[in-house]
């Protein structure tokens, strides 16, 4: 069972390992949805992630004999370090097996915290198998990354810390994968003030708690295929999934490109780098509906890899209208370029990479292709720069770029 007692000792002994994430008001998301917005950032703690709330707590409830055989676990990376992070402040062994799809970053990070890294599996459930199949074969402490009421219990903390210094918020956001998160802040929050609304928040690629919401029972996804590589989860925790149907008032579904403009947002507006998992509890408060409200977002974790990152930050651009490529077709004579230059640059537009290409068409006299590479402030500018093109005659044709 979930108890009051236990969420209390939890809230006491990830003390040790935690760093304090106050909330953080954000004026630009409470300005967006005519709410009062609060983030908590859980992003950065330590090891980048809540996760080591509930491995550190699991890991202070097991006997003596359960640490000396050493642990085990799988992760798509944040467990996998909260794990790591925690077995080393205990002194025990720890085996972590990840995807082969884990960003490198996570993958090195859990091995510097001095845990010993096996690579399997295309997905967090293939993953999860294998490590328990060698926790079998080796007697292993399977530790595992949400489908435990301990583990739960020590993710619900942030429950305790939010309600502690926000006691009047109205909606708390989690991000759901496997459902530990979800489980301990929902289960917490309704113990100590049942008219909390705790909104579960998914990638619309990997609902597989709403789909079991839906059903009635566990299901399992085909796939999970989404760039919340954090919450790429087939199947949700078979253990926790009565505490999640009873206490979550709503789940949501978020597609993978409203992540790439909130990343933006998040950068711009509040200089913080969320991973994608983490972003999906901040892209939810355009779906709620609600005005007036209390709302605290829960950024899960901010270990994004930079090659990651840069992609992100590209495609939002792109999205976005702040980054475009114009193909115009030229007599291959002097000044032309000139020609389009000024167009552009009357219209404040920045040039960021040129592409001359005199072999589009057998007749260069005929045409040249140039392509051009530019920032603008947004759409409506884009869209001002490409007429004042049209009107100099230059016929552009707005090309797909990843620049």
């Amino acid at each position: 069972m979930l108890t009051l007692e236990k969420f209390e000792e939890a809230a006491e002994k990830v003390k040790e390992v935690t760093l304090n994430t106050n909330l953080v008001y954000s004026e630009f998301f409470s300005a967006q949805t005519g709410n009062k917005v609060y983030l908590k950032p859980e992003n950065m703690q330590y090891t980048g992630a809540y996760k080591v709330r509930g491995a550190y707590y699991k890991i202070s409830t097991l006997s003596e004999e359960e640490r000396e055989k050493g642990l085990i676990t799988a992760s798509a990376g944040n467990h996998a370090q909260g794990v790591a992070y925690a077995a080393k402040i205990y002194g025990i062994k720890a085996t972590v097996v990840m995807p082969t799809t884990t960003p490198l970053m996570k993958v090195n990070r859990t091995k510097n915290y001095g845990a010993d890294v096996v690579l399997y599996g295309d997905v967090y459930d293939e993953a999860c198998a294998y490590a328990m199949e060698l926790a079998g074969e080796n007697g292993y402490t399977f530790v595992h990354p949400f489908d435990d009421l301990d583990v739960a219990t020590g993710q619900g903390s942030i429950a305790m810390e939010i309600i502690k210094e926000l006691p009047t918020v109205d909606y708390i956001l989690v991000p759901v994968g496997g459902g530990g998160l979800a489980t301990g802040v929902s289960a917490l929050a309704k113990l100590l003030n049942p008219n909390i609304k705790v909104i579960g928040v998914e990638p619309a690629e990997a609902n597989c708690l709403q789909q079991s919401i839906k059903a009635g029972e566990v299901v399992t996804l085909p796939s999970a295929n989404t760039i919340a590589d954090g919450t790429a989860v087939k199947t949700p925790g078979k253990l926790l999934f009565p505490y999640l149907k009873e206490n979550l008032d709503d789940v949501i579904t978020i597609a993978d490109d409203e992540l790439i403009g909130v990343f933006l947002d998040m950068v711009e507006n509040h200089k913080m780098v969320v991973e994608n998992s983490g972003l999906l509890s901040v892209a939810a408060l355009k779906h709620l509906g609600v005005t007036g409200k209390k709302i605290v977002s829960i950024l899960s974790g901010g270990n994004m890899d930079v090659i990651t990152m840069s992609s992100v930050v590209r495609l939002g651009l792109i999205e976005r209208g702040r980054v475009f490529t114009v193909s115009v077709l030229l007599p291959d004579k002097p000044g032309e370029l000139v020609r389009v230059a000024q167009v552009i640059a009357d219209n404040q537009g920045n040039v960021i990479k040129l592409d001359h290409n005199q072999f589009v068409s057998t007749n260069r006299n005929a045409a040249v292709e140039l392509r051009v590479t530019m920032e603008a402030f947004g759409h409506e500018h884009k869209q001002q720069i490409v007429k004042a093109l049209e009107d100099h005659g230059f016929r552009p044709k707005l090309v797909k770029t990843s620049f």
